[in-house]
């Protein structure tokens, strides 16, 4: 059974950072590309960013590129989401997918964390 577990949320200035992190159990990790993506209250699921099996491919969406560095550690099944320069436009939950791809589309991903709320206030 697959799990994703998302944590590091929370509630920060403009102007911050916070570290996302999402841990993965019931899979071979180093073998899925691993997306973040967030939802704001009435919006669609938004691309955040993806990162290969093997981290070294990346991909941002334009609207965060610049201020989120991801990573990943497959020793510990887990991949991270650093995030600065937060903006109240941020506030979201924020999810961790996993995929054998490097997609940008959320229907690409087989398997979903719970989410993390992330508030960013002014």
């Amino acid at each position: 059974q697959v799990q994703l577990v998302e944590s590091g949320g929370g509630l920060v200035q403009a102007g911050g950072s916070l570290r996302l992190s999402c841990a993965a159990s019931g899979l071979t990790f180093s073998s899925y590309a691993m997306g973040w993506f967030r939802q704001a209250p009435g919006k669609d699921r938004e691309f955040v960013g993806t990162i290969s099996g093997g981290g070294a491919l990346k991909s941002y969406a334009d609207s965060v590129k610049g201020r989120c560095t991801l990573s990943r550690d497959n020793a510990k099944n887990t991949v991270y989401l650093q995030m600065n320069s937060l903006k109240p436009e941020d506030t979201a939950v924020y999810y961790c997918a996993a995929d054998r791809g490097l997609g940008r589309s959320a229907r690409e991903y087989d398997y979903w964390g719970q989410g993390t709320q992330v508030t960013v206030s002014s």
